[in-house]
């Protein structure tokens, strides 16, 4: 799986300079993504602070661990009934 280059706290603080005003075809341009990346980042962070994002590292993680709890055990449950 690829490497993430922006964790969400920079994306943060990369949202929170369009907020200060400054052009969004300049922010991209400083930081080399494109404006679609942006606007997915926007839409997807908008209104967070980081200690929001660090709070939701931690329940995103669990969740998939749980996922994949839930999907072993549907797994060992279709192998005993056959």
């Amino acid at each position: 799986m690829r490497r993430k280059r922006f964790s969400p706290e920079h994306i943060i603080r990369i949202l929170k300079d369009a907020e200060a005003g400054l052009k969004i075809i300049d922010i991209c341009r400083k930081y080399g993504i494109s404006d679609q990346s942006f606007y997915n980042w926007r839409n997807k962070y908008s209104g967070m602070e980081i200690s929001n994002v660090q709070r939701l590292n931690p329940l995103t993680d669990e969740s998939r661990k749980l996922k994949r709890l839930v999907a072993y055990i549907r797994l060992l449950e279709k192998t005993s009934n056959a």
